[in-house]
């Protein structure tokens, strides 16, 4: 991975915390530790899709990022979060478009 794609994922990491911060989506503290241990693709079970966004997606790219680790070779959540967003009553579109352009990145 080049200087300049980790800069671009990186960049897209903290918009994505930025814009989940502005819709007051970011979240002060985690979810109990068994959230963390769910076998249920994306914690559905134990988790809203704004607490995986995160504390494993956003938390687990940036330390794949700033461990220079392999990336994975595709990466297809903007579909989920088109889903799962839309249903809350903040205009979540940003967001969304910032995850389409990361997985874009894949």
């Amino acid at each position: 991975m080049t200087t300049d794609q980790r800069q671009a994922l990186t960049g897209l990491l903290n918009d994505m915390q930025s814009e989940m911060e502005s819709l007051n989506l970011w979240e002060t503290l985690p979810p109990e530790p068994e959230a963390f241990e769910s076998a249920t693709p994306f914690f559905a079970d134990t988790m809203k899709f704004s607490q995986w966004l995160q504390w494993v997606f956003i938390a687990r790219f940036r330390a794949i990022l700033a461990e220079d680790h392999p990336l994975p070779a595709q990466c297809d959540v903007a579909p989920l979060a088109e889903e799962t967003l839309r249903d809350l009553p903040e205009d979540t579109d940003r967001l969304v478009a910032l995850i389409r352009d990361f997985d874009g990145h894949f």
